[in-house]
C-alpha cells in the first residue's frame, strides 16, 4: 500500500501483501501425529520450487472483499496482463465470476496450486498507467477508501461500460497469405483483397479492405474460409461529430501583459523549466488577469511539447473557459458532468490517445489520462466543490498536489481569496506566493456599501430588495448598464408554517423543512428530492391560510419582475440549469446584452467577465455565516468576495450592495474593505485556539442506521475501539462526539457524528485505520460508517 507522511510530499509504494484466498483445507494432523504412507502424495521438491515460481496479479475489488488477492497467471495470458487492467477472476469457495483492477503483476512466493488462476483480461490495454495507479493507491490509503472503488471514481462509467462503443471484426493475414504461391493461385479479386491487405500493415474490417480492393465482401469471406485470414473481435469507439470543434482563432486579440503579470509568469516559467514538482500560490484581486497567466504558462508547457490540466470549480464556468482556451490552443477537451457517456468516452480516448494539449474540467478532470502531463493549474482553489461528497471523498486540490509530485511538475493555485489551508502553505514554505495586487488597466476595485437590514428605514415594503439596491438598481438599468443579485438559497419559500397551529410541513425522511417551489407548484426536500403538491391548507388542523415564509431564489425572480417590470430578468441555480448546455445559454445571452438582470445561486459568484455589470447586489450576506461550522466565516468572506469582483470589470467601473444583519461581523469587514490579509489574520487566531485546520487535521466519522438508538449505540462503539487505538499508538488525538449532527435525520437514516482533531494527518488516518480495521456493522441492523478525512461539509 502507500504510506503518507504528514505533508504529503513522500508518497512511496509498498508491496501488497500476498493473500491465500484458496478455501482452508480439511485439518491436517501435526507433523508428529502424520503415519508414514506407501505412497507419498506431496511432488518432489524440485516439482515445488518450480510451481512456486509463477507470475501472479495482485486484484482489488469494488465491492467487499476489496482485497487486494493475488491470481496466477496462466501460461497463455503471460505477458498480456498489466497493472491498470480489469481482469476477471474466481473469488470465495463458489468461484463466482468477478470484475477486480490489477495493481501489480509479480512472481509470487508461494506455491502456484495455492493461487487460483486469472479467467480473463476485460481490456487490451491499461486503462490506468504506472502514474495513476500510484495515485489511487495514495489516494485509497490517505482517504481510507477501497482501491477498487477509487479506480472507478478515477475511470468514467462511460469507459467502463464502452459507452458509444460496438464489436467489430478485424481482419489480419495468416501464415498462408505470406505465401506467395498460395496467393497467386488465387483468384483475381481475392488476390487482391490480400495483397491490399498485406500493404496495409495494420487490422482492417472487411468493409475497409472491400473498399481498398475495389470488391464486395464475397471474396473475403472466401479468403476467411480458405484459411489467408485471420479474424479478431474488438470493442472498437465509433462516436464521432460535433464533440469535438475547433473554433476560428483569426479575429481573437491577444492581450498584452501587465507588469504584474509579466513577472507572475516569469516565475512560473522557472518553475516549468526546473522540471521539478513546485507548489505556486496565485494570489490575484477579482479582474487582475489570472486566467491569462495561466494561458501563457500552458502556451510554454505546449511548445515543450506537454500538456496540461485547467481545474475550475462550477460547471457555469467552464463555457466560458473552454472558450478562452479554444482561442488559444488547437486541441482542448472538457469534462464536466452534464456530458454524455459517450461525449466523456469520446474525449477520454482522445486525451489518452495523446491528442489533447489541453483539459478543461471540474474536479475530476484531475484524473485526466494525460501521457505527457506537464501543468496543473487549479483556478478558484478556495471553492467547496472541489471535494467529493461520496467515496472516495477526496479533495481535488490535494489530489492534484499529490498527482504534481508523482510527475514531477509544477501545480499553480489560483484565487483572490485563498483557502486558508493554501495561505499557510505559502507562510511554511511548502508553497511560494505570487501576487497581483492590481486589476488591468489599473481599473479599481469597485466601492462596497453595506446596507444594515435590521434599520426598518433600509427595507422597502417587506421584500427582499431594500431601498439602496432598489434605487441602485433603477439607475444602472437607466444607464443601460447590468446587475447581478447573488442569493445563495434556492426555491420560492423555505418554510411552509401554518400559522394556526404552528404546524411545520417537514420532510418525513429528513426531518427538515420542505422548500415551496412555485414552478409546478411543489414542495421540495433540497436533500433526498422527496417532494409533494404544495399543500393550499394544514395538513394537521386543515386552516387554508397556511403561510410560505423565507427566500429563495424563485420568490426574488418574482419580486425583481415586479419591481422592474421593463427589464428582461434570467435565473441561474440547480433549478433552472439542469439540461445540458443551459448554463452556456443563459451566460452568452446574458454577455450580449438581451439579459439586463441576472440573479442566482453561487454559481454565478465565480470567475464570469461581464465588463457590463455595473452592479453587484447580495440578497443575504448571512445565509451561510451562523452555520454550526468553522469554516463558516471563511466561506461568507469568499462569496462576497468573489462576487462584488463580478462588477467594475469594464471601463464604466461598479458598485456592490451588500445587504445584513450583522455589517459589523469581520468576515463581512473585510470583504468590503477587498481586504484578504485582515480577513485571513483574524480567522487564523480563532483557528489557532481550537487547533482547527490549517493548524491540524480533522477527520469526520458518520454512522446513519434506520434505528435511532442502535445507530447511537454503534457510534458508542467506533468511540471506543478509536479510544483504544489511539492509546496503543500514543497517539496525541481528541475524539469528539458521537453527537448528532445539525441534520439529524437525512434520507430515511438517523445519523450521529464523530469529530477527530490531531496536529497531523499521519497520526490521526492510522488511529481511525487501525480502529476499524475489523469493524463490521451487523447486517440486520442496516448501518454504515462513512469516514471523511478533511471534511468540508459538517452537516
Amino acid at each position: 500500500m502507500l504510506s503518507h507522511s504528514p505533508d504529503a510530499q513522500h508518497p512511496t509504494l509498498h508491496p501488497l501483501p500476498i493473500v491465500d484466498i484458496m478455501p482452508p483445507g480439511p485439518h491436517q494432523p501435526e507433523d508428529g501425529d502424520r503415519q508414514a504412507e506407501l505412497f507419498d502424495t506431496q511432488p518432489p521438491p524440485w516439482e515445488l520450487a518450480a510451481e512456486s515460481d509463477c507470475e501472479a496479479a495482485a486484484v482489488v475489488f469494488s465491492e467487499a472483499p476489496f482485497g487486494p488477492f493475488h491470481y496466477k497467471i496462466p501460461t497463455e495470458l503471460l505477458g498480456l496482463i498489466e497493472p491498470g487492467m480489469r481482469l476477471r477472476v474466481p473469488l470465495g469457495k463458489g468461484n463466482r465470476s468477478v470484475q477486480g483492477w490489477c495493481v501489480g503483476v509479480e512472481t509470487s512466493s508461494l506455491p502456484a496450486r495455492s493461487l487460483k488462476d486469472v479467467l480473463e483480461p476485460c481490456d487490451e490495454s491499461p486503462l490506468c498507467d504506472p502514474r495513476l495507479i500510484k495515485l489511487v493507491l495514495w489516494m485509497s490509503h490517505y482517504y481510507q477508501a477501497p482501491a477498487g472503488q477509487v479506480f472507478d471514481a478515477l475511470i468514467p462509467a462511460g469507459v467502463r461500460a464502452g459507452a458509444g462503443t460496438r464489436q467489430q471484426v478485424f481482419l489480419t493475414p495468416s501464415p498462408r497469405a505470406l505465401d506467395d504461391e498460395q496467393v497467386d493461385a488465387l483468384p483475381s479479386k481475392q488476390k487482391s483483397a490480400v495483397r491490399h491487405l498485406l500493404a496495409a500493415a495494420k487490422p482492417l474490417t472487411a468493409a475497409q479492405l472491400a473498399t481498398l480492393a475495389e470488391c464486395t465482401e464475397a471474396p473475403i469471406r472466401q479468403l476467411r474460409k480458405k484459411g489467408f485470414l485471420s479474424a479478431e473481435t474488438r470493442r472498437v469507439l465509433t462516436a464521432t461529430g460535433p464533440l469535438h470543434s475547433v473554433r476560428d482563432r483569426s479575429a481573437v486579440q491577444i492581450p498584452e501583459l501587465t507588469e504584474p503579470q509579466a513577472a507572475a509568469l516569469s516565475q512560473i516559467s522557472t518553475a516549468i523549466e526546473s522540471g521539478k514538482q513546485q507548489t505556486l500560490v496565485l494570489h490575484g484581486v477579482t479582474g487582475s488577469g489570472k486566467t491569462e497567466v495561466y494561458i501563457r504558462a500552458i502556451e510554454a508547457v505546449v511548445r515543450m511539447g506537454k500538456q496540461a490540466i485547467v481545474l475550475v470549480p462550477e460547471i457555469s464556468l467552464t463555457p466560458q473557459t473552454r472558450h478562452r482556451f479554444q482561442d488559444r490552443f488547437d486541441d482542448v477537451a472538457v469534462l464536466h458532468s452534464q456530458m454524455s457517456a459517450v461525449e466523456r468516452h469520446y474525449h477520454w480516448q482522445r486525451i489518452r490517445s495523446g491528442q489533447v494539449q489541453v483539459v478543461v474540467g471540474a474536479r475530476s478532470a484531475i484524473f485526466a489520462p494525460l501521457p505527457r502531463l506537464g501543468l496543473i493549474v487549479l483556478d478558484e482553489e478556495h471553492d467547496a466543490s472541489f471535494k467529493q461528497d461520496s467515496v472516495p471523498r477526496y479533495h481535488a486540490r490535494r489530489v492534484a498536489y499529490v498527482r504534481s509530485q508523482i510527475e514531477n511538475i509544477p501545480l499553480i493555485l489560483g484565487s483572490a481569496t485563498p483557502s486558508l489551508e493554501t495561505w499557510h502553505a505559502t507562510s511554511t514554505g511548502h508553497a511560494t506566493l505570487i501576487q497581483l495586487n492590481q486589476r488591468i488597466a489599473g481599473r479599481p476595485m469597485p466601492h462596497v456599501q453595506l446596507v444594515d437590514l435590521r434599520t426598518p428605514g433600509e427595507r422597502s415594503g417587506g421584500g427582499a430588495i431594500s431601498r439602496p439596491l432598489q434605487n441602485a438598481v433603477r439607475e444602472t438599468l437607466k444607464e443601460d448598464g447590468q446587475v447581478i443579485l447573488l442569493l445563495n438559497r434556492r426555491g420560492f419559500a423555505t418554510t411552509i408554517q401554518c400559522p394556526s397551529c404552528g404546524h411545520v410541513v417537514a420532510c418525513p425522511e429528513c426531518d427538515m423543512p420542505l422548500t415551496h417551489h412555485r414552478d409546478g407548484g411543489k414542495a421540495v426536500c433540497h436533500y433526498c428530492d422527496y417532494q409533494i403538491p404544495t399543500p393550499p391548507w394544514c395538513p394537521i388542523c386543515k386552516f387554508d391560510g397556511i403561510r410560505y415564509s423565507g427566500l429563495g431564489t424563485q420568490r426574488l425572480e418574482v419580486e425583481v419582475k415586479a419591481r422592474f417590470p421593463d427589464a428582461k430578468v434570467a435565473r441561474m441555480d440547480s433549478d433552472t440549469m439542469r439540461r445540458p448546455g443551459s448554463h452556456e445559454r443563459v451566460l452568452e445571452t446574458f454577455r450580449s446584452g438581451e439579459l439586463q438582470i441576472l440573479l442566482g445561486t453561487q454559481m454565478i459568484a465565480k470567475g464570469l467577465d461581464f465588463p457590463n455589470v455595473l452592479l453587484v447586489g447580495v440578497i443575504n450576506a448571512d445565509s451561510a455565516l451562523h452555520f454550526p461550522d468553522f469554516r463558516a466565516a471563511e466561506r461568507t468572506f469568499q462569496l462576497v468576495t468573489q462576487v462584488a469582483g463580478r462588477t467594475g470589470r469594464g471601463n464604466r467601473g461598479g458598485r456592490v450592495i451588500v445587504q445584513t444583519f450583522t455589517p459589523e461581523h469581520p468576515a463581512i469587514q473585510a470583504a468590503s474593505q477587498h481586504d484578504y490579509l485582515q480577513f485571513a489574520e483574524k480567522e487564523m487566531l480563532q483557528r489557532r485556539k481550537y487547533a482547527y485546520p490549517p493548524l491540524g487535521s480533522v477527520a469526520r466519522i458518520i454512522i446513519r442506521g434506520p434505528v435511532e438508538e442502535t445507530t447511537e449505540a454503534f457510534a458508542d462503539t467506533i468511540v471506543e475501539r478509536l479510544e483504544l487505538s489511539r492509546d496503543k499508538l500514543s497517539a496525541e488525538v481528541r475524539i469528539l462526539g458521537p453527537a448528532p449532527p445539525p441534520i439529524a435525520k437525512l434520507r430515511g437514516k438517523y445519523r450521529f457524528h464523530i469529530l477527530l482533531q490531531a496536529a497531523d494527518s499521519t497520526s490521526l488516518g492510522e488511529t481511525i485505520r487501525q480502529a476499524v480495521a475489523t469493524l463490521k456493522p451487523v447486517a440486520k441492523d442496516d448501518i454504515q460508517f462513512v469516514i471523511d478525512i478533511d471534511p468540508i461539509d459538517m452537516l
